[in-house]
């Protein structure tokens, strides 16, 4: 996982309780509800949608009738989502801290007027979400322990006062199931500070409840709860559904394809998976359709040539890296030091020395002196340690030979192949490249012999050209009319995980075809 992955996740069992908004009934009451509720839904959702730069307009709009410490919640909400979207830049921090310290004092005031309100007390409790999620993410932990105590007694003062804000089930939940599972540390420190114990099973219930019956929150119980998948519960699969219905809901935050296909690449290791959803996400961004496409560009290219290069698609990942080099985007953090870091790394693995020491060089240019994801630690040992030529240049020949197949060079083909299979004749990326070649010099019988032989190589073979390998040799057992052996490494690849999205397609549809003739023609 990147070090940007793990600061993203970094909750964890510290988290007592979170950020939570609700609709009231119909009809609003003095002292139930919530007040402006279609106001409130399109400032709420224009957060979660990353439109921050509409949201003093639609505050404006709602306050008031919106009582003005929901306002100040909500602006603090605002900030506390551009920064966990970018987490690792700490230059709002300062504003985000006063923004939510106004936010806390003022729904803290307006309890004291209005105690037998809920109304108050549940943006007291709201408040205080805004702020611990800030503190745990900067490792404050016992401010984020205080400030979950004072969540938990706020939601249920409002509950007491209105059973109706079934939303405010979901802050309670996260307390109750975070205090359950904690290690061992937090649970000293929960009882070092009095706090209540939890319940991990009645902490779910608690928090579905409030996502089926909510009106306002289920986009924050997702995101909340697809955290809680991975790191708890051990369901990524699940995880990617509550991921799929953000983007569904929320298209133009880039935030969440970002967190798909790290998901797709670090908890499922499927790689292809998260390469076609950054490649979508690159879409997206370059036709304006996210909101801060520099940004979500940067990231998607970012992740592709980081997926391209254990495809074997070291110089397409380049032309990908100088683009986010050359764009010199100001987000997310690092960007731009990342970027000559991979880039360093690739022209290694082509043995391109020269140059990749100029883009070590240029990463440690651009690192900051906090350096989160090591950047300067990583750019000096590429700098002090220099590949083996003779791999890097094999490396490099097989790639020409590719790409002069692809192009549909014979001649030039089989001469890099042969001259990178000399100086490596065990890699099987080249030998499953050579099996390309000689099936498309019509040597059938050659090719697949040679693409038996990568496919016994088992472990040893990249997923992704195994899966390639049991495509191209079932497809010359069709034409030879070996149906049932087709059928059989067609089958094989859907066993593979890692592959690339096409090939996976590939074989579903010549099994479909296969097995329905019929409905093929």
């Amino acid at each position: 996982m990147s070090a940007g992955a793990r600061v993203r996740w970094c909750g964890g069992a510290m988290v007592l309780a979170l950020i939570l908004l609700a609709t009231p009934p119909l009809v609003a009451q003095p002292t139930k509800g919530l007040t402006a509720a279609p106001q409130l839904v399109r400032a709420y959702n224009a957060i979660f949608d990353a439109r921050f730069e509409e949201l003093p307009r639609l505050l404006a709009q709602t306050c008031p009738p919106l009582p003005v410490a929901a306002c100040e919640v909500i602006g603090a909400l605002s900030l506390w989502w551009q920064i966990q979207i970018d987490p690792l830049n700490t230059s709002r921090d300062a504003q985000f801290k006063s923004h939510a310290d106004a936010a806390i004092s003022a729904a803290e005031a307006w309890t004291l007027r209005e105690p037998e309100r809920a109304e108050a007390w549940f943006y007291l409790g709201g408040a205080y979400g805004v702020r611990v999620q800030w503190s745990v993410l900067r490792k404050e932990r016992l401010a984020a322990a205080r400030d979950g105590k004072r969540i938990k007694e706020a939601l249920e003062r409002a509950l007491a006062l209105d059973p109706g804000l079934q939303d405010a089930y979901f802050g309670i939940g996260l307390y109750h199931y975070y205090a359950d599972i904690a290690p061992a540390a937090a649970k000293i420190l929960r009882w070092l500070l009095l706090l209540p114990g939890g319940d991990r099973v009645k902490g779910m219930q608690e928090m579905l409840r409030a996502r089926d019956n909510g009106q306002v929150l289920r986009s924050e119980a997702d995101y909340q709860l697809q955290v809680i998948d991975l790191w708890y519960e051990k369901r990524p699969e699940h995880a990617l559904e509550l991921l799929a219905g953000l983007r569904q809901r929320h298209p133009a935050n880039p935030h969440f394809a970002q967190l798909t296909a790290e998901v797709e690449d670090v908890y499922l290791h499927e790689i292809g998976r998260s390469l076609s959803t950054s490649q979508a996400l690159l879409d997206a961004a370059r036709n304006r359709r996210v909101s801060n496409p520099s940004m979500a560009e940067a990231v998607a290219r970012l992740g592709i040539a980081l997926q391209l290069d254990r495809f074997f698609e070291t110089d397409i990942a380049i032309q990908h890296l100088r683009a986010v080099v050359a764009a010199k985007p100001t987000a997310p953090y690092g960007a731009v030091a990342q970027g000559q870091l991979q880039l360093g790394l690739a022209l290694d693995r082509l043995g391109h020395r020269t140059e990749a020491t100029a883009a070590y060089r240029a990463a440690l240019a651009a690192t900051t002196a906090a350096d989160p994801l090591r950047i300067a630690e990583r750019a000096r040992a590429g700098l002090k340690t220099a590949p083996n030529a003779t791999t890097a240049r094999a490396y490099r020949l097989s790639l020409e030979g590719w790409r002069a197949l692809e192009r549909g060079a014979i001649d030039e083909a089989a001469r890099a192949l042969t001259e990178s299979l000399a100086l490596r004749p065990g890699d099987l990326v080249t030998q499953y490249r050579q099996a390309r070649l000689l099936k498309a010099q019509k040597n059938n019988a050659a090719a697949i012999s040679l693409l038996d032989t990568v496919m016994i190589a088992g472990a040893a073979v990249p997923p992704s050209i195994y899966a390639a390998a049991c495509v191209d040799a079932a497809r010359l057992h069709e034409e030879q009319g070996s149906r049932d052996r087709a059928i059989e490494l067609y089958r094989n690849v859907s066993t593979v995980v890692g592959a690339e999205r096409a090939t996976t397609d590939a074989a579903q549809r010549a099994l479909a075809r296969l097995n329905n003739p019929t409905r093929a023609r």
